[in-house]
């Protein structure tokens, strides 16, 4: 796995919280970029999606997204606090990725339960 969960929980209002922490001896960072090592968006995207399945306790599969921002770099070692909400409709999720307070990836996910395929 190329990061580690410190923190994984669902509050009483249905939002996910998550900290983790990116490992640098992963193999997404040796690939991109050798030299200059940032985490690759689909990687960020991945690690939401496994977070929201760690709290609720169900394997989903990523069937949209929408508005993806990505703002900042994430680095090697870098700990990162994840936010999910449930969004109006069902299986959306608004998430925001932060690192020291500072947004670095934001966007929508439409995450369906995988017997819903």
């Amino acid at each position: 796995m190329f990061y580690s969960v410190i923190t994984a929980k669902l509050d009483s209002e249905g939002v996910v919280f998550a900290q983790v922490n990116t490992d640098a001896g992963s193999p997404w960072f040796a690939g991109h970029f050798p030299g200059d090592p940032i985490l690759p968006g689909i990687a960020q995207l991945n690690m939401v999606t496994e977070c929201i399945e760690r709290v609720l306790h169900r394997k989903l599969i990523l069937q949209n997204l929408a508005r993806i921002k990505f703002k900042q770099l994430i680095r090697p070692g870098d700990v990162l606090d994840i936010r999910a909400v449930v969004g109006k409709k069902e299986n959306n999720y608004t998430f925001t990725i932060k690192n020291n307070d500072k947004e670095v990836c934001s966007g929508r996910l439409v995450l369906v339960p995988l017997k819903e395929q």
